[in-house]
């Protein structure tokens, strides 16, 4: 299995949702954030042209850019779970994860720091990130089998900056 693990966009600031009434769970992307969500999406296809599975974080910034995601690849967002909430069990995930197995790549969407500690976690059983993953970027970890910690192998880690390069959108 391949497990595509993406940094949503960039969202409303904390204080600026509170200011509109909208809690943390419902801060939505900015215009900016799904202009350049959409262009990193475009850059994702040059490194991953397949997506088996498209799940995220309940929470809607993730939601969003996973639609976003799917709308650049022709797919639907399959699932949603709390298995990607910023604080979820690695255990969670892996229950989650591991009725997928049979995917050949499994995409999902989520927040900082869970991501990248999850991803040092599968890479390493780490439980400090290692890794930057900034809104909108995204990495690819290989598994020969099904997800666990230390079995991970990092294929590729790219910023937002770089997909937009990928699909010819500039830095």
């Amino acid at each position: 299995m391949n497990l595509l693990i993406v940094r949503h966009g960039v969202a409303q600031e904390k204080m600026d949702a509170g200011k509109t009434g909208d809690i943390d769970d419902r801060r939505a992307l900015t215009p900016d954030g799904r202009t350049k969500m959409a262009h990193a999406a475009e850059g994702l296809r040059e490194v991953a042209p397949e997506i088996s599975v498209l799940a995220s974080s309940p929470l809607l910034r993730a939601h969003e850019s996973a639609e976003i995601i799917a709308r650049a690849y022709g797919i639907e967002v399959r699932s949603t779970t709390d298995a990607l909430l910023p604080n979820a069990s690695f255990d969670e995930f892996i229950e989650w994860a591991n009725d997928r197995a049979e995917q050949s790549v499994v995409a999902i969407v989520g927040h900082e720091p869970h991501l990248s500690t999850l991803a040092t976690w599968l890479m390493c059983g780490g439980d400090e990130s290692r890794i930057t993953l900034e809104k909108g970027g995204a990495c690819l970890l290989s598994f020969e089998g099904v997800p666990k910690a230390s079995a991970g192998k990092l294929e590729w880690l790219l910023q937002p900056d770089q997909l937009r390069a990928l699909a010819g959108r500039g830095w």
